[in-house]
């Protein structure tokens, strides 16, 4: 590639680190990661120069909970080294992929290495810095895979993303000027007018904004067009239910910012997306090259609904039907929402994405967010859900070869 290179100390084979997801299934699992930690500091202190170590203590003690230590760890490791190699399932990969990532918490990239843990596929991460140029030296790789996700706190590595990719000498895939358009205020004006999809506007407010609809000095559709009570309101970049609350009247509003002293906040109208038998219905879909492959369904009294607080695995009935839900979604859900979901994903162009849904009440596709950060993974245990390994293989399968679809293979150590 022809971007700014610099004379940088980096290996010419990326350290190879535990990595992001083997460790997280261990902490799912409720592994003790203790001794994990205490191997990756002896490993430390008999080669101070083993950053990949100090990059898996980094996912660790995020794990455990300990953002900012995890950061700071991260950050050392990526003063001098920026590139890193996960482990391959095969001696003889079948394809190289260099993901460009952002250094943020580990919730904040394409969870890429979940997709490709089992396979003959070699991933390598190569973490963007603003201001920094790319290491002179990169591992052979046949194709480029933007993982940077659209939160505030990544723009500027996205926009550097968008300019190493207009000049790299690989196929990218998931243009990141694409990846931007699915900030929630940006999503639904790239989607408008869908027929059969219901999108409700969401605007960015200020908290002083905010506070003045709550005491009656700023109209609320003078912000939100369509805006009404109940409210749907979050804090700008927050992700996993952070922050989200329903505002039933305004009064309701200076009580919330009581307790969020974030600057910006997300508004929409809340629309009571429950069935016929009072529970809520949220669905998580993936998009691959166009096509949309079932995630999981998540079911619950509640309305501020994910799937870990779903109770799935307590109840046999709910997770009998997210069974039905994933066997039969070719000829059920996938049916009764082709046109939208082929239109939704034209209009997005990511080869790869996630949009987490639901259906009204009047059968239209509900959008709640469309993001390419969510995460996908197998880690649920067999013994609960026997049915997820088939349907997950089958998203890893097409992730697969949806690489392999883009990709050139690469003759050289060129540069990338």
């Amino acid at each position: 590639m022809t971007a700014s290179r610099n004379n940088s100390i980096e290996p010419a084979i990326a350290p190879t680190r535990i990595g992001l997801a083997k460790l997280t299934k261990m902490a799912f699992d409720q592994c003790d990661l203790g001794p994990c930690w205490t191997g990756l500091l002896d490993a430390i202190k008999e080669n101070p120069g083993n950053l990949a170590a100090a990059m898996d203590m980094s996912v660790i003690a995020q794990l455990n909970g300990d953002r900012e230590s995890g950061f700071a760890l991260q950050t050392a490791a990526l003063n001098t080294v920026r590139c890193y190699r996960s482990p391959c399932a095969s001696s003889s990969p079948s394809l190289r992929v260099l993901a460009l990532a952002g250094a943020t918490d580990i919730g904040g990239n394409t969870p890429i290495e979940f997709l490709l843990e089992e396979s003959d596929i070699e991933l390598f991460t190569l973490y963007l810095v603003p201001g920094k140029p790319v290491p002179e030296t990169l591992p052979d790789h046949d194709v480029v895979f933007v993982s940077v996700s659209t939160s505030e706190a990544m723009r500027a590595t996205l926009e550097e993303a968008g300019h190493l990719a207009r000049c790299w000498s690989r196929p990218v895939i998931n243009a990141p000027e694409k990846i931007a358009e699915l900030d929630r205020d940006r999503l639904h004006i790239l989607l408008n007018a869908i027929p059969g999809l219901f999108l409700p506007k969401t605007e960015r407010i200020t908290a002083s904004q905010l506070k003045a609809i709550g005491s009656g000095g700023l109209p609320l559709q003078e912000i939100l067009p369509d805006g009404v009570f109940p409210l749907i309101v979050r804090p700008v970049d927050s992700h996993a239910g952070r922050g989200l609350a329903r505002l039933d009247a305004s009064d309701g509003i200076a009580e919330y910012l009581a307790g969020h002293d974030e600057a910006e906040f997300f508004i929409s109208r809340f629309i009571d997306y429950s069935s016929t038998d009072g529970l809520f219905r949220k669905y998580r879909v993936v998009v691959i090259d166009g096509q949309p492959y079932p995630c999981h369904m998540a079911i619950s009294d509640q309305w501020k609904i994910w799937y870990l607080n779903a109770g799935m695995a307590e109840s046999a009935s709910k997770r009998a039907e997210e069974e039905r839900f994933m066997m039969e979604f070719p000829s059920g859900f996938a049916l009764r929402h082709r046109e939208v979901l082929a239109e939704i994903s034209r209009r997005v162009g990511l080869e790869y994405f996630a949009i987490d849904c639901a259906e009204t009440k009047t059968g239209e596709l509900l959008l709640f967010e469309g993001d390419n950060a969510m995460i996908v993974h197998n880690m649920d245990p067999v013994d609960v859900y026997p049915y997820k390994p088939f349907q997950m293989r089958k998203i890893f399968d097409a992730f697969g070869a949806m690489l392999h679809k883009y990709a050139r293979p690469a003759r050289t150590r060129a540069a990338a």
